[in-house]
């Protein structure tokens, strides 16, 4: 996974990165994400509809199964932040799909990564280093930004509920991407990933109840009555919907297609899960043949970020060793 070639788009993720840093508290490990830095990794399998191979050649939407790894993660870069804290919201699920080998022999992999609001709070990531850097300035900063974004107070003001479960929330992926089918056919469309359990939130009251490691704890207690399931659909875009703007929704009434099942039917063990999550680095750019990102700017940026952060907690564990 490269750098991107623009100057301004990695300079533009090089100072997201430090941003971000610079709100997680002092001395904290570089081993740590920048942002979503608590989580915990988790395995299972896909396994597509017909409806997926007929939108997409991607080889994970051919084959009968695919092994996945995933993410459930709470917001911030704070590591430790209690999973009762309204700011852990929104929380965060990344997948990531294990394709085959290809003919040199290299592993390959395509991601998901996804959470659970509809969209991003700006359109570009020039736009979101503006903000974060107007939240650590104080003052007018934040007032003035807004001022200018309606977008973002969109983001802002959209409930943000913590969940009963990472079993029971729904995830967006607020980007789009364009499925090429066998013919060349192209579908543009923004991933969801639907709780077969349904979506069930935590009012106020009942949140004050929980522990602050609620969400994290019952993961294996909940594991061990079964796997959990998700339904991994696509919302399909209308020929004249936008696509190049993570802050704009498509209406509802857009088709939702089933693409998949998603099972996760494993949680790893605590250590295990923080060492590898070190070193896993997601890719929201697909990078595999019969998926591509869309227009939006703010996909090229989002892969130098999470590449960026990932090189500095591999970094930071070499230098540990």
């Amino acid at each position: 996974m490269p750098l991107s070639t623009s100057t301004e788009t990695v300079e533009t993720s090089q100072g997201l990165v430090a941003a971000m840093r610079s709100a997680q508290p002092p001395n904290t490990s570089q081993s740590f994400r920048p942002a979503h830095a608590k989580g915990h990794l988790l395995k299972g399998t896909f396994t597509p509809t017909p409806t997926a191979a007929s939108l997409s050649s991607a080889p994970h939407f051919a084959q009968p199964s695919t092994p996945l790894t995933l993410r459930f993660s709470s917001s911030t870069g704070l590591p430790s932040i209690a999973d009762t804290e309204p700011t852990a919201n929104p929380r965060g699920l990344a997948i990531r799909f294990h394709l085959p080998e290809g003919e040199d022999g290299k592993r390959r992999h395509t991601d998901i990564i996804a959470h659970s609001t509809r969209s991003f709070p700006t359109r570009t990531g020039a736009e979101f280093l503006e903000l974060l850097r107007a939240l650590g300035a104080g003052g007018d900063s934040v007032p003035q930004f807004l001022a200018k974004h309606p977008e973002t107070v969109r983001f802002l003001e959209e409930p943000k509920p913590s969940p009963v479960s990472f079993a029971t929330e729904r995830y967006y992926g607020v980007n789009a991407y364009v499925f090429t089918d066998g013919q060349g056919r192209e579908t543009s469309v923004r991933y969801r990933v639907e709780p077969v359990a349904g979506v069930a939130t935590l009012g106020k009251e009942e949140l004050a109840g929980k522990s602050k490691t609620y969400l994290f704890d019952e993961l294996a207690p909940r594991l061990d009555g079964g796997p959990i399931l998700f339904r991994l659909t696509a919302q399909v875009a209308a020929a004249d919907d936008v696509t190049d703007n993570a802050t704009v929704l498509w209406p509802e009434e857009r088709e939702i297609v089933e693409l998949g099942e998603i099972k996760i039917e494993k949680a790893l063990e605590e250590e295990a899960s923080l060492v590898e999550q070190k070193g896993i680095i997601f890719d929201p750019v697909p990078r595999v043949a019969g998926v591509r990102a869309s227009k939006d700017p703010l996909l090229d940026v989002r892969a130098d970020v999470y590449l960026i952060s990932g090189k500095q907690r591999r970094e930071a564990e070499v230098a540990k060793a």
